[in-house]
């Protein structure tokens, strides 16, 4: 074995013992909806990276706003104000909804959803902070203590003063009440475990707009205006957390768009980068100047970095020259359609959901118990890779087994059809497989017996 394989070999194990599964092999390059690995094989690449290539791999405005960065600034002293974040800022303001107008660039979601629930906290006087099931906001501190998607056990209390509340999952409802038809029992009944255990001291409800990580659910109409209006009612503020649903994800500028639903504060990340580690936190004037008034910090050796925001501006810009918001309602259309299609022809495939380009493919056992079928995820996702496709299982025990499909906005509908074969191909070998397995374990067992 060469140096370089067992430096690769001892990478990987490092990786799978601190971050969970990794692919067999080293990748080498990446380019619109691909990449590529080191023996050459080319994957169509249905999670956009880690959710945050949306303009797709290395697109040529990101290249170029690289390379100009490189020719003007990539690093400066956090008390000085580079052009281009100015310019970030001034366009992030120009399409944000109202009020919504201030903003400070950071460069993780972690980072973002932190300084976000610092800012409720100073502002509120209060230190409550209320999550949605399955949510994910980060891994540090507060953000950790927020998410409930997984990776909570093991290391100590949270945040004191962290809260849940049941997410509305009309397909896998968590208080066992509802069935396809959310009708805000989750949330009427979280709330009356929050005011049971309060010391009084509220300060914010944080939640995406889409609950990715819990399995891509979207809650139904109403949902976030009602839970405005119970922020409202214990004087908390209410936090987007749109890293994945902001910026032509769902089709739109912002979910909170859509939703017609303006929270305080809204942090972006994942889709502003278009692949580089980019994120904002953006308020309105009166949380602002507030929070200014009583000292708000939140110091990073890169915030407000010339590099992401130079690249920050590029990926707006291409969103808009490329008219990616339509691109993202169309090409999401299809792809729900082409799932669908799928759907009516595996019954293991119980449930599609989603919005634009950010869907959902829950299997189960049986359509009418609902069972999850983890094993046939796990499986098909591993020979979907094989086949040239990577998409992304949430295999959550409490949460069903659920395809994450978020596509880059440049997706084109051959490179959809593409994937649907091989998605395809891939639950049928599975299914005949375990199958299989299934019918010699019986006749083991009946020659045993």
């Amino acid at each position: 074995m060469s140096a370089d394989t067992t430096e690769t070999a001892d990478f990987r194990d490092n990786l799978i013992r601190y971050g969970g599964d990794v692919y067999p092999e080293v990748i080498d390059r990446a380019s619109g909806c691909y990449v590529w690995d080191a023996t050459g094989k080319k994957i169509l690449d249905f999670t956009s990276g880690q959710m945050c290539a949306t303009v797709g791999h290395s697109h040529p405005n990101i290249v170029a706003a690289i390379k100009k960065s490189c020719d003007t600034a990539l690093h400066l002293f956090s008390g000085m104000i580079p052009r281009s974040a100015v310019q970030l800022a001034a366009k992030l303001a120009k399409i944000v909804p109202k009020p919504l107008k201030k903003s400070l660039l950071l460069n993780t979601g972690s980072e973002s959803n932190e300084a976000a629930i610092k800012m409720a906290k100073l502002y509120t006087g209060g230190f409550e902070v209320i999550g949605l099931g399955g949510s994910w906001h980060g891994v540090t501190g507060n953000a950790g203590s927020v998410s409930f998607a997984s990776d909570r056990k093991g290391y100590g209390p949270g945040m004191p003063g962290t809260f849940v509340i049941p997410e509305p999952n009309a397909y896998r409802c968590p208080v066992r009440h509802c069935r396809d038809q959310c009708d805000l029992t989750c949330m009427k009944i979280g709330f009356e475990m929050y005011d049971m255990q309060s010391a009084g001291a509220p300060a914010a409800i944080i939640a995406e707009p889409v609950i990715s990580a819990g399995g891509v659910l979207v809650p139904p109409a109403g949902y976030f205006n009602a839970l405005q209006a119970q922020a409202k009612k214990r004087g908390m503020l209410l936090i987007f957390d749109e890293a994945q649903t902001a910026f032509g994800r769902l089709g739109h500028w912002f979910a909170a768009t859509h939703l017609q639903v303006t929270p305080d504060i809204m942090t972006v990340s994942k889709t502003l980068g278009g692949g580089m580690p980019l994120a904002a936190v953006i308020t309105n004037d009166e949380v602002e100047a507030l929070c200014h008034r009583r000292g708000f910090a939140f110091y990073t050796s890169h915030v407000s970095d010339p590099l992401p925001s130079t690249v920050g501006l590029a990926v707006l810009e291409t969103i808009e020259s490329e008219q990616l918001l339509t691109r993202s309602r169309d090409m999401g259309s299809y792809l729900a359609d082409r799932l669908r299609e799928l759907q009516s022809r595996h019954e293991e495939i119980g449930d599609v959901r989603g919005m634009g380009l950010l869907r959902g493919i829950e299997l189960v056992r049986d359509r009418e118990t609902r069972e999850p079928h983890h094993e046939l995820g796990a499986l098909t996702t591993q020979r979907c890779l094989e086949l040239g496709l990577s998409m992304n299982i949430r295999r959550r025990p409490e949460r069903g087994s659920v395809w994450r499909i978020a596509p880059p906005l440049t997706v084109t509908t051959a490179e959809i059809d593409l994937a649907m074969t091989i998605f395809d191909q891939a639950l049928v070998e599975t299914k005949n497989a375990l199958t299989g397995r299934s019918a010699a374990g019986k006749t083991l067992a009946r020659r045993s017996a």
